[in-house]
């Protein structure tokens, strides 16, 4: 048995590899076994023991860096967790491998260790969290105040129709932006839109939508990825001045995964007279083509390009609809995935948002990191808004989305392009 002191040791270790099993949303701050505080070990990988049913584990733990090599500690809620993944572990070729039982009674419950979580883990919400809300309890974390939930797709309401989580609202996208740019809409629109859903300055709004739709042999960034819908609604919201905006992690699937029932009823929005504050709230949220060429000539700051690798060097453009290849001269390449309807650097397999301490470490390599002004871009404002939303839920300070992007950027005959690698 390894007693808390000598856990602590091996926690100070960069040599040793701790793994947290426990849920995602645990690790990320949650209290989901009632601990005394949430979070994980710093320096620990999630590696929720529930993946092991139905992931390639090999590809998990290649794409984690994990060296069968080095020793691992392994905790989790119940010894019997740990222990699970210690013989999971050993099976794959981990021979140096113990588990620690004491993280609830003794870490969790001792102020004096440390403990880490995701900055705003609570706008990342977890299925038993939006279960428990609907059914009227009060998890963790709650509201302050009212809150609707939000099932978000790109003109495409038969998505909701065929099931969608209870009480949820239809949103399409093309009422938050406009279908022939594919920017925000005016204050006055947004505000008026807004209104219409029920939504004030201080609603909590919860968003979630479904990564894949059977019919569709196409990829389309609303028909096929939902959620990355949900993600470019949430900005759109934080912008407009919406204070509490929350994720559904892992979408509608996440919702069916722990076996929760979906609904065909269709639910009625009930409008609001007044937003109760200005809009936009957060104007720094998103900037537009005059701050992104000043911002790429800062010192203290980078536009991030969210557009793949072949998009970044200008093999393709990446959408039907754009011309010109290539990117922003400057802008520093995000890697967070392979094409227009692929973030898979900003996702697990199971497509919740991955660990936030792999996208941190990943982005540091290409000097982006918190101490800068950063603005994402992509081709339309979507992928970059994904982009956006991780550094925002690590509480990332100085944080917008160039909301033209390379649509606007490539239309205006004015600006330089680069191709080729930089």
């Amino acid at each position: 048995m390894i007693s808390t002191d000598e856990f602590a040791t091996r926690v100070a270790d960069a040599s040793h590899t701790i793994i947290d099993t426990r849920p995602l949303a645990a690790y990320n701050g949650w209290r989901l076994a009632g601990e005394a505080r949430g979070g994980h070990v710093p320096g620990a990988r999630s590696l929720p023991l529930e993946w092991t049913r139905f992931m390639d584990w090999i590809e998990v733990l290649e794409g984690k860096g994990l060296d069968p090599s080095r020793s691992v500690t392994v905790y989790g809620y119940a010894p019997d967790d740990a222990d699970a993944m210690v013989n999971y572990l050993a099976r794959l070729g981990y021979g140096h491998v113990e588990p620690y039982h004491g993280f609830i009674a003794e870490w969790a419950a001792d102020p004096e260790r440390p403990i880490r979580r995701l900055e705003r883990y609570r706008h990342l919400v977890h299925p038993a969290w939006l279960h428990a809300l609907i059914g009227g309890g009060t998890p963790e974390a709650p509201p302050r105040g009212d809150w609707v939930l939000c099932h978000a797709h790109f003109d495409h309401p038969a998505d909701y129709a065929r099931g969608h989580i209870p009480g949820a609202l239809s949103l399409d996208t093309n009422l938050l932006e406009t279908p022939e740019t594919w920017n925000r809409r005016s204050p006055d629109q947004l505000r008026d839109a807004l209104l219409g859903l029920g939504i004030t300055h201080d609603t909590t709004v919860v968003l979630y939508g479904r990564f894949s739709h059977p019919t569709y042999e196409q990829p389309d960034p609303g028909k096929s990825a939902g959620q990355l819908a949900a993600m470019r609604c949430a900005l759109i919201m934080l912008y407009a001045g919406v204070k509490d905006v929350r994720v559904l992690n892992g979408g509608i699937h996440a919702w069916e995964a722990a076996g929760l029932p979906l609904s065909t009823d269709p639910v009625a929005p009930r409008p609001v007279a007044g937003f109760g504050a200005q809009v936009p709230g957060r104007p720094d949220y998103v900037m537009d083509m005059p701050e992104a060429r000043r911002l790429v000539e800062s010192d203290g700051g980078e536009l991030v390009s969210v557009q793949g690798w072949a998009e970044y060097i200008g093999e393709f453009s990446g959408y039907h609809y754009i011309e010109k290849k290539g990117r922003i001269p400057g802008a520093v390449f995000g890697n967070t995935g392979s094409d227009a309807y692929h973030m898979e650097n900003l996702r697990n397999l199971d497509n919740t948002t991955r660990e936030f301490g792999e996208v941190a470490r990943a982005w540091s390599e290409a000097g982006i990191v918190p101490e800068k002004h950063l603005a994402f871009y992509c081709g339309t404002g979507w992928r970059a808004s994904e982009a956006f939303m991780n550094a925002w839920l690590m509480g990332w300070p100085r944080l917008a989305v160039y909301d033209g992007g390379w649509y606007e950027w490539s239309g205006d005959l004015a600006n330089p392009i680069a191709t080729g690698a930089p």
